[in-house]
């Protein structure tokens, strides 16, 4: 499976920006459509976004149209997650994860599973 290390988190005020890393090990990174997600505490994990391999496809939630951007570099075996106009709202441990689906289901296909990240949080002050 592939291994999945967040990194880029911190305290930043509202309207600040901040991108997150998700550095993977393993080859086939580059054949998974790869997923942001986030849990604010006492909350359900939510999806934020997903990019397929070749990044032609990305897809965001309502909550973060606009104001965040989901890239990768195949060749560096990282993803990122560009987050602009900050909003207290947007406090969380964000986590990416591989592979899932463009909707943010995880995968379960005979041995192959999805892989999360352990995180990395993100403070946002009013």
């Amino acid at each position: 499976q592939v291994q999945l290390v967040e990194s880029g988190g911190g305290l930043v005020q509202a309207g600040g920006s901040l991108r997150l890393s998700c550095a993977a090990s393993g080859r086939t990174f580059g054949s998974y459509t790869m997923g942001w997600f986030r849990q604010a505490p006492g909350k359900e994990r939510e999806f934020v976004g997903a990019i397929e391999w070749s990044s032609v496809i990305i897809y965001y939630a309502d909550s973060v149209k606009g104001r965040f951007t989901i890239s990768r570099d195949n060749a560096k075996n990282t993803a990122y997650l560009q987050m602009n106009s900050l909003k207290p709202e947007d406090t969380a441990v964000y986590y990416c994860a591989a592979p899932v689906d463009l909707q943010g289901n995880t995968v379960v296909a005979g041995t192959l599973r999805t892989s999360w990240g352990q995180g990395t949080q993100v403070a946002v002050s009013s």
